[in-house]
């Protein structure tokens, strides 16, 4: 089962909150929550809201127990920017961009998910090694120095 929680309209870049969601996508969520209760960045405070709220969403409408939870998606969307000016010298304006995002964060029960996936990983690492093996196997050995020199020869002679 899946429970998500959006925040909207956050005032934070989406790229200083992606690199908190980095961190804790695929985590277990109480592993997740300490690693942003301990972060000083202004995003970590914000996802680990949104996070607390995917937990609840969980408790409260899924009956579902937090101890089995895992981040299974965490991500940052870009919001509208707020566009405003500084005055600078000669009548000349800068250009100041308050940028906002929204944060989604998807928690599921098992992590059956990211078993499969580390196996799929397997079988892809094996796949390549056998078929690295089969190139290897189908190239013709190289020739000997002496072999090349005496074919060289006869095809001159011809």
């Amino acid at each position: 089962m899946e429970v998500k929680a959006i925040t909207k309209f956050v005032r934070v870049s989406a790229f200083k909150a992606r690199n908190m969601t980095r961190h804790i996508q695929g985590m277990p969520v109480n592993d997740a929550m300490d690693l942003l209760r301990f972060s000083p960045q202004k995003a970590a405070r914000l996802v680990s809201k949104t996070l607390k709220t995917a937990i609840a969403n969980a408790e409260n409408n899924d009956a579902l127990d937090p101890e089995t939870l895992i981040v299974k998606e965490a991500v940052v969307g870009e919001g509208p920017t707020i566009k405003r000016f500084r005055p600078r010298a000669r009548g000349s304006a800068g250009h100041i961009r308050k940028r906002t995002s929204h944060i989604r964060i998807i928690l599921t029960e098992k992590p059956e998910d990211l078993e499969r996936k580390k196996t799929k990983v397997k079988k892809k690492t094996a796949a390549k090694k056998t078929a690295a093996k089969k190139t290897a196997a189908k190239k013709p050995a190289p020739k000997k120095k002496a072999e090349t020199k005496a074919e060289t020869e006869s095809n001159t002679k011809e």
